[in-house]
């Protein structure tokens, strides 16, 4: 079988005959040429001969037909056409007619003249075989088709794009689509918040006839797609464009250094094509589509994570043969993601502290409403451990967005009857503890004041055996001190130190034993805000975790970074 385009059909197809002035006989499939054919892909450049048993990928213009030829020489031959659109519905129809007996036959003597035969070929209506109107692949399928020329016609009225065409004359044997199993369908197996999980039956060209075949899935929000075609012209930068075709299994590479793809050989630079074209055109790269591929081997069940909660996702299936890189689409199915569970929102009330727990990248609703009028509103916000994410809206108007590490204070404007929407967003490396008060009242004040630095620093010169001084800043406002003491194991380091960082937990949680000192401090000169403590009946070679708190107004406790210290082993 051999396949042509108009115009000069039979012309094509004479010059890739052996060239002898005597008619022959048109030959079925020569596997030794054939194998050559696939290896050159030069044989089939610029023309649309379509090999007898591979895919061929080309392209059409909005409202331009395309015709392709091919032969069948003999009666009662198999014959399988499949035609797959890509990214727009297409019009094709097959049909036939008798070839010159010249053509057919072994005949003897002169020829008939090239263009005599042209025209009485071209010229024949021929008989309408099978036509299609639609994006679904579609096939034809005989088992005993009458000699002659077949003609299939394409033509895209929607837009310029892809396709490809798959014709053989030996369907039993070559079988280069995987075949689907009894039930096509994908099943939903399981679903939740942010994954679904599917199952689907293997393909019996991987279960009996043991050929490699591998499965992709293709998840989007839009619609599902009826071929893998259909998928990468998606995924390609510019709608009606696909991506080039690989080399030795797509066999026209014209349609692409038309266009201003490179080709894998050099024909289209030797024509001039990829650099100037009046079929060539600039692309401007698109957003990127919402749309994701992955191929997961012979497996025939899998979990898709990281969705969106609500929101409903096509999933489609295709198993791909490895050997031919040909594929077939399951039936796709669709799907909506569970809904987050609803956030109870906590009552703020004003000037209390409250507790907030926020499990690992979760998130928590707090809601403030002020009983009077008021011209300011104040959150004081408390992070026990790693770092939070606070927003606050009035009335669903965004006012506040930041980051809170240690204790924050944000004073915004007030309006009369407005409620205030708090969330609070946890850290992604674990579970987030804070404690946030809310108040009408600029007076009210349940956290100290603290410096921006809060470490403790220790004076080696001033350690010895049993004792070691320390110092800590502090501010304008009058405080309360407690320092505590801890013996730990000399292996005792920061990762450990670091875990028990939970500046939420005040003096109450320490033993009496631990227990230093307590004493007030503060100075109006910022710059003087130092205060200094020896701390004395420590044992000779031993490490302490000293802890520093600090004590507000209306009771409530922050923690200053611990700091690790060692006494002299020998004075």
């Amino acid at each position: 079988m051999l396949l042509l385009r108009c115009p000069l059909p039979l012309l094509l197809l004479l010059l890739l005959l052996p060239l002898d002035c005597r008619p022959q006989k048109l030959p079925t499939r020569d596997e030794e040429l054939f194998q050559m054919q696939i290896r050159d892909k030069a044989f089939f450049h610029d023309s649309s001969v379509i090999p007898d048993g591979a895919e061929i990928s080309s392209y059409l213009f909005r409202d331009t037909p395309k015709r392709y030829f091919f032969v069948v020489e003999e009666d009662n031959t198999p014959l399988a056409v499949t035609v797959t659109p890509c990214d727009a519905p297409l019009e094709w129809k097959l049909s036939v007619q008798e070839l010159p007996e010249e053509a057919s036959g072994e005949g003897s003597g002169d020829p008939e003249p090239l263009e005599q035969q042209k025209q009485q070929i071209t010229n024949e209506e021929g008989t309408e075989l099978f036509s299609y109107k639609g994006n679904d692949v579609e096939y034809f399928v005989s088992s005993s088709s009458p000699s002659g020329l077949y003609q299939l016609d394409l033509l895209s009225t929607e837009k310029d794009t892809h396709f490809k065409v798959y014709a053989t004359t030996t369907p039993e044997s070559d079988q280069p689509y995987p075949e689907l199993p009894y039930d096509p369908r994908i099943d939903v197996t399981s679903l939740g918040r942010t994954t679904v999980t599917l199952a689907w039956k293997p393909s019996p060209t991987a279960s009996l006839l043991r050929q490699p075949i591998q499965y992709c899935i293709v998840i989007n929000k839009e619609h599902n797609f009826k071929s893998l075609c259909a998928v990468e012209a998606k995924l390609s930068s510019d709608d009606a464009f696909m991506m080039a075709p690989k080399p030795g299994l797509d066999f026209s590479p014209f349609d692409f250094a038309h266009f201003g793809f490179p080709a894998d050989n050099n024909s289209g630079k030797e024509r001039g094509f990829l650099k100037s074209s009046k079929f060539g055109r600039q692309t401007s790269p698109k957003p990127r589509v919402d749309l994701h591929r992955v191929c997961i081997g012979n497996k025939n069940i899998f979990t898709v994570s990281d969705l969106k909660p609500d929101t409903q996702y096509y999933f489609d299936m295709f198993a791909v043969n490895t050997n031919t890189n040909m594929s077939t689409a399951y039936v796709g199915t669709f799907a909506r993601t569970k809904e987050e569970a609803k956030q109870k929102t906590v009552e703020l009330k004003d000037g209390k502290v409250t507790d907030v727990f926020i499990k690992r990248k979760g998130a928590k609703f707090l809601r403030f409403a002020p009983v009077s009028s008021h011209q300011k509103v104040t959150f004081s916000v408390h992070s026990c451990l790693d770092a939070v994410q606070i927003q606050v809206r009035r009335d669903g108007k965004l006012l506040l967005s930041q980051s809170v590490e240690g204790v924050r204070q944000f004073q915004l404007r007030g309006k009369a009857k407005a409620k205030y929407l708090i969330r609070l967003k946890g850290s992604k490396k674990g579970a987030s503890m804070l404690k946030i008060l809310a108040t009408s009242r600029p007076n009210k004040q349940s956290f100290p004041s603290l410096p921006e630095d809060t470490r403790i620093k220790a004076f080696d010169k001033l350690r010895t055996c049993s004792s070691v001084t320390v110092a800590w800043l502090g501010t304008q406002e009058r405080n309360k001190f407690c320092i505590y003491k801890r013996e730990v194991d000399d292996n005792y380091n920061e990762e450990q130190k670091k875990r028990e960082q939970n500046q939420c937990l005040g003096p109450d949680t320490r033993k009496k034993s631990e227990k230093v000192l307590c004493k007030y401090f503060h100075s109006q000169n910022i710059q003087k805000a130092v205060t200094t403590e020896t701390i004395r009946g420590l044992q000779p070679g031993k490490s302490y975790l000293l802890d520093v708190y600090v004590i507000g107004h209306g009771g409530h406790s922050v923690k200053y970074q611990s700091k690790l210290v060692k006494t002299r082993k020998f004075c």
